[in-house]
């Protein structure tokens, strides 16, 4: 407990206001990262510390390599129970079946009906205390992949980072490359942001009707950006300005 006087602790990036998606828009750096092609990839691996973070970072990216035929599984970290702390709209368990509900439907939208989905259900908001489980498994999942997806490790969503750390250290030492997918980087960085590795930034385009798919994925998901209930708890976690960002027609990941 603080004193009288204390200076009020800052606000987590998190949940801090955010950057409008129109800055980023307007930022000419985004259109000119260089272009990334999925194709020839035989066997991929899609790691989501929660359900839905697979269809925001990388929704476009898995509806095309199902298109292409590639043998994808989704890695689900943990099945999202504590998205709504506090809430009694939503027991736990109703919570985590109905965001189970929601991801079928997102994969069914984005043409992945045939994905292999595999919930290893670690602690949603702890999965840093499980770390050295997950990279294990993902080590073993990953050993006969192309290619591993993952969050970005400096998302600074503590389960984000600790699945993005477990995945690279996973395909460390296999033939699998690793790309990592931002989430809640577009929230709280901000264009030319010295915190992101730009360097390594790479576009993927996606055409109109994958680009559409993507959207109706993302609408699948419903207990994040609507309220489940009418108290201050049950408030929504993804913000219309959140959401923004992943409405465009490209996605971008790190190599």
């Amino acid at each position: 407990m603080g004193s009288e006087g204390d200076t009020p602790a800052p606000a987590h990036p998190i949940d801090a206001e955010g950057t409008p998606e129109r800055r980023w828009r307007e930022w000419g750096d985004l259109e000119r990262l260089p272009r990334l092609d999925l194709g020839g990839t035989a066997r991929a691996v899609v790691v989501a510390p929660h359900p839905d973070d697979e269809t925001l970072g990388f929704g476009g990216g898995l509806a095309l390599l199902a298109d292409q035929g590639t043998a994808v599984t989704v890695v689900a970290v943990t099945d999202g129970e504590g998205a709504h702390p506090g809430s009694n709209a939503l027991t736990r368990v109703g919570l985590v079946a109905a965001r189970a509900v929601e991801r079928g439907r997102a994969l069914s939208s984005l043409g992945a009906r045939g994905v292999e989905l595999l919930r290893l259900g670690l602690p949603d908001g702890d999965v840093a205390a499980r770390e050295e489980e997950l990279t294990e498994r993902l080590a073993d999942l990953c050993a006969d992949a192309d290619l591993c997806v993952a969050p970005w490790e400096g998302d600074l969503h503590p389960d984000h980072e600790a699945t993005g750390r477990a995945a690279r250290a996973a395909v460390r030492d296999q033939g699998a490359r690793l790309l990592s997918y931002p989430v809640w980087m577009w929230h709280w960085a901000s264009p030319g942001d010295e915190a992101v590795p730009w360097s390594r930034a790479y576009r993927i385009d996606l055409a109109p009707d994958v680009h559409d798919r993507k959207q109706g994925a993302v609408g699948a998901f419903t207990t994040q950006p609507a309220p489940v209930g009418a108290l201050p708890e049950d408030r929504s976690v993804l913000t219309p300005d959140m959401l923004a960002h992943f409405s465009r027609d490209y996605e971008v990941v790190f190599r």
